[in-house]
């Protein structure tokens, strides 16, 4: 192998529980999002962008999607003989390992992958967040302040700091303490589930937190905090722009409406930070001359004769006549029948729904399984 300055680790083996019907039967980097992505398209892109041309992607729950979809990396031109992108699954080992038990043992159980690469520093992302970001800048800011770790932070509200891992820092942004999902926070700067680590000695604290027992082999609980008991130098990388952990519902729902708003920070229209993905071979969308369209994003292959308002449609959706889909996320290939009312809801993948069918649950957001079919009269609200 060529020796790498930096590689890419992707955690992408999440369950994502909160998500509910969305994650029942994938994992959550492969979730749809956004009219033609999936989630893990925006840290895949962002190596790409930042001319990171070797990527591990580790993978546990629901991968076969996940894997299909990545594939040998060519969207992201990963698709390289000399490093490139690696789905790197847990495996039975002579030691008797095999699942990933955290996010530092899923480093840990790959550090032949990692050591092949002869890498000076090693970059570690979550693949389930939604953002643009240069990774080469934040290697270069790691590199000036002689860091043995810098994490990316981004300010968040005061009363949303207990869903996070805070940072608290000093005058130079050098870390002095952090605070996992604090009830009263010292400071509102977030860690974005973004580390530059400098490979040696992360390497050697691996092998010491495996053999902790009582460890749970995780960066935030035990590898983090270990290094600030060092008096090892860590630094905060302040990062302006977009950023949303779509860990939740209404988090999936928010982040998907956003890209609608007028002063989107997000921007996927930006030729000078493309977010790749694999492109569908569909025939162009039709828009029916009965149609009524507003604010949304339609992808290939979507078939229009009602109104649509506010909506994100991925690709293969069909929405019959007379229907109204107002604030609402469709996933791939569902299929709307006429007379249908949809109001702040996301629709699964593969889902038929009915005509005279009616979801809207007064204001909060519905969830519709992948496949499910949908037959619910005008007055039977609700209960879907």
């Amino acid at each position: 192998m060529i020796k790498k300055e930096m590689i890419a680790m992707i955690l992408a083996g999440g369950q994502g529980t909160r998500l509910k019907q969305l994650t029942k039967m994938i994992a959550k980097p492969a979730v749809p999002f956004g009219g033609k992505y999936r989630i893990i398209d925006f840290s895949l892109s962002n190596c790409s962008n930042s001319d990171i041309d070797t990527v591990g992607v580790l993978t546990q729950y629901e991968p076969l999607e996940l894997n299909c979809h990545i594939g040998i990396g060519a969207p992201w031109n990963l698709d390289k003989r000399d490093g490139g992108v690696r789905l790197l699954p847990p495996y039975q080992s002579e030691n008797g390992k095999k699942w990933y038990k955290g996010t530092a043992d899923a480093i840990y159980q790959n550090i032949n992958y990692i050591d092949s690469f002869e890498p000076e520093y090693v970059l570690i992302l979550s693949g389930d967040h939604i953002y643009k970001m240069d990774y080469s800048k934040m290697l270069d800011y790691h590199k000036e302040k002689g860091a043995d770790a810098t994490i990316a932070v981004i300010e968040v509200p005061r009363d949303e700091c207990s869903r996070f891992g805070i940072m608290n820092t000093r005058e130079d942004l050098s870390i002095c303490e952090f605070e996992e999902k604090p009830k009263e926070p010292k400071s509102n700067l977030a860690s974005m589930g973004v580390y530059i680590f400098s490979w040696i000695g992360l390497k050697q604290l691996l092998k010491e937190d495996n053999l902790d027992e009582i460890s749970s082999n995780d960066f935030g609980k035990n590898i983090i905090p270990k290094m600030l008991n060092n008096n090892q130098k860590l630094f905060a990388f302040p990062f302006k722009g977009y950023w949303k952990d779509v860990g939740t519902i209404e988090s999936f729902w928010k982040a998907n409406m956003d890209l609608l708003s007028d002063d989107n920070e997000l921007n996927i229209h930006d030729d000078k930070w493309r977010i790749y993905t694999v492109n569908s071979i569909l025939p162009p969308q039709y828009i029916g001359a009965e149609a009524n369209i507003k604010n949304a994003l339609l992808s290939e292959g979507c078939t229009v004769f009602g109104e649509v308002s506010n909506c994100v449609l991925f690709r293969g959706v069909h929405i019959g006549k007379n229907s109204k889909i107002t604030n609402s996320v469709i996933l791939p290939n569902t299929k709307i029948g006429n007379n249908v009312v949809i109001d702040k809801a996301i629709i699964g993948s593969d889902v038929i729904i009915r005509c005279n069918s009616y979801i809207d649950n007064g204001g909060d957001i519905i969830v519709i399984e992948n496949g499910s079919e949908i037959k619910a009269d005008l007055k039977a609200v609700n209960k879907l």
